[in-house]
């Protein structure tokens, strides 16, 4: 953190990712309770040198900056206030003649949490909002279970019957996909012998008992009401815009799936069924579409992230899966254990279950290791949405995915675009309409749009710099649209659109023609009409005998040149208005948004 950045803090709330100490002499006592916070959360920067007046910040500086500094590394060490060390990143900062020492408290290993006092788990802290909070038992259990060598759904259930657990008609669905999958593999064995084949089934004191995954994948309905009474998940259905729902309203189709994980796909699968735009065609033995395309892929990897990769150890907090009119939102007890850089990555990844991970990928009802979140990511982008929402809360454990059913590339961005009068490529575009719509845009939100690694992303987002369409907010993090296009953006946002009756054919009268070319922030009809026809060159007067328009002036004032000067439609002799063989072709900008038209109707047609 560098003096700039830190002055821009002081300005700010103390927040959840920095603390300010006054600490001129001493390390006040309180400071590694917010060291115990930021290793247990997300990390974070602690400041010396500050003092809080009431709310606002004063810089105040360190006297005594050697013994603080050595006071305070001195106990970050192994048997000091910690069992275990703390590494962290230390820096000075000189404001108006006053030293500032500022540490960075990186987020602890999994392994390592919950990072405590004096040897005592009871005092493990965690950060919300501006302040340091004492975990509760529920948390440091939770902390405990992913902090475990052995995954949670390894673990043996002794009290099991191999013989009894499982419901049959579970088993039979996954054995018949399985051999579909792997050429009728195992399938002479028994279905004990084949779970303990599989490993869902194990030796233990001399008999056969299930492990907890293969519990919570085909277990009897009674069985999983005993070991997770919360429920598998909670669908919700909501016939409204999730900005117009409130908590008060009710649903218009719940169910809470009380049975087994390949029950509650099944249901997930048949309630995505009854909900499609259009009907599908399906494979009754494994409930997959023939033809998968994007918006149900990005559904049902989703759907199973959610399943298999919840903290099943959480009795009280079930998944929920809400189902808006312009979203679907997906939200599970249990964070990531990487970020969301990682989860873009084509790598295999740590996950919480891995037996119940690798039960799905066998049958190919989950993407290979490593690829579930990229699948969701691509195939929501084929639909030309925004890229999906992801919140990892390390502070409260749980992980939610968004898909917004908004389109990036909007008619009005594409518009807007046209007349910058710079060509862009499909991936600037939709970095720029990115841009536009959350202010600021860093690497991975780059990633995320264009659907490629950092290098791409940063080469598309310098290339978008050097064309002066971009500003850098801070060097290789975080950039934002350009203060010029900021300002015209923010116009064409405020002009409202035509209005609907500029779609009439004919005018009743001469002066009601306005002489004026009105500003193009949305299509007509008509218009939409003349950029189709105007794929090969036309004259005006036959656009107009195409389109049944007789007023010339008309016309060519609300219809024709609106096009021509949002760089949509060319004249073919530009440099002679009145040429007599005149007519009239789509440019490259128009042919972008015409295929765009061309692309959502081809999608709305075969969802």
């Amino acid at each position: 953190m560098n003096q700039e950045e830190l002055i821009a803090r002081l300005k700010k709330y103390e927040w959840n990712d920095i603390e300010f100490k006054k600490a001129q002499h001493d390390v006040p006592s309180d400071t590694y309770k917010s060291v115990s916070a930021f290793a247990n959360t997300a990390g974070g920067h602690l400041v010396f040198g500050v003092e809080d007046k009431r709310g606002s910040f004063q810089i105040v500086g360190v006297i005594e900056v050697d013994k603080v500094q050595n006071d305070f590394l001195s106990c970050l060490r192994a048997g000091g206030k910690f069992k275990r060390s703390i590494s962290v990143q230390e820096s000075t900062v000189v404001h108006d003649g006053m030293t500032l020492l500022v540490f960075h408290v990186p987020e602890a290993r999994r392994k390592d949490k919950p990072i405590c006092l004096n040897g005592d788990i009871k005092q493990s802290y965690i950060r919300r909002g501006g302040g340091d909070e004492r975990c509760t038992d529920s948390e440091i259990r939770r902390f405990l279970r992913d902090a475990g060598d052995i995954p949670y759904d390894s673990g043996v259930m002794s009290d099991l019957d191999a013989e009894d657990f499982f419901d049959q008609a579970s088993v039979a669905w996954y054995r018949r996909v399985f051999q579909e999958k792997q050429a009728n593999r195992h399938a002479d064995l028994s279905d004990v012998e084949f779970l303990n084949e599989w490993g869902f089934v194990v030796e233990s004191d001399n008999a056969l008992r299930p492990t907890r995954a293969a519990a919570l994948l085909f277990g009897k309905s009674r069985l999983l009401r005993y070991l997770l009474p919360r429920g598998i998940v909670d669908y919700q259905r909501i016939d409204a815009r999730f900005d117009d729902w409130s908590p008060e309203h009710r649903w218009c189709d719940r169910v809470v799936v009380e049975d087994n994980i390949i029950h509650a796909w099944q249901l997930l699968v048949e309630k995505y069924f009854r909900l499609a735009e259009k009907p599908f065609s399906i494979d009754a033995a494994t409930l997959r579409r023939h033809d998968d395309p994007p918006d149900y892929i990005s559904f049902r990897e989703a759907a199973i992230n959610l399943l298999i990769h919840q903290d099943f150890g959480d009795q009280t907090r079930k998944p929920v899966i809400k189902i808006f009119l312009d979203r679907t939102v997906f939200w599970n007890p249990g964070d990531a254990f990487v970020t969301m850089d990682q989860l873009l990555d084509p790598t295999e990844k740590e996950v919480r279950n891995p037996a119940i991970v690798a039960a799905f990928r066998r049958i190919g009802l989950s993407d290979q290791a490593g690829t579930g979140v990229r699948s969701i990511f691509g195939n929501w982008r084929q639909l030309g949405f925004v890229p999906p929402s992801i919140v990892n809360d390390k502070r409260e454990k749980t992980f939610e995915i968004t898909l917004l059913k908004e389109t990036l590339l909007t008619e009005e961005q594409r518009l807007f675009q046209a007349q910058l009068g710079v060509r862009l490529t499909e991936q600037e575009a939709a970095v720029i309409a990115y841009a536009c719509r959350a202010g600021v845009v860093g690497v991975t939100d780059a990633k995320a749009v264009i659907g490629r690694g950092s290098g791409e992303a940063e080469q598309v987002l310098d290339h978008l710099v050097t064309q002066t369409l971009l500003a850098v907010v801070k060097p290789r993090v975080s950039w934002e649209l350009a203060s010029h296009l900021q300002e015209r953006f923010a116009q064409d946002d405020q002009v409202p659109p035509l209005a609907r009756d500029l779609v009439t054919d004919q005018l009743s009268g001469v002066a009601a023609v306005s002489l004026v070319t009105p500003k193009l922030t949305k299509f007509t009809e008509p218009q939409r009409k003349i950029m189709a026809l105007c794929e090969v060159p036309r004259t005006q007067a036959d656009l107009m005998k195409t389109l049944g328009v007789s007023h010339r002036t008309f016309f060519r004032r609300t219809h024709l040149e609106p096009l021509i000067k949002a760089n949509l439609v060319r004249m073919t002799h530009p440099e002679e208005p009145n040429h007599p063989n005149q007519a009239y072709v789509i440019t490259e900008d128009g042919l972008g948004i015409l295929s765009s038209w061309r692309a959502n109707a081809e999608g709305r047609g075969n969802s």
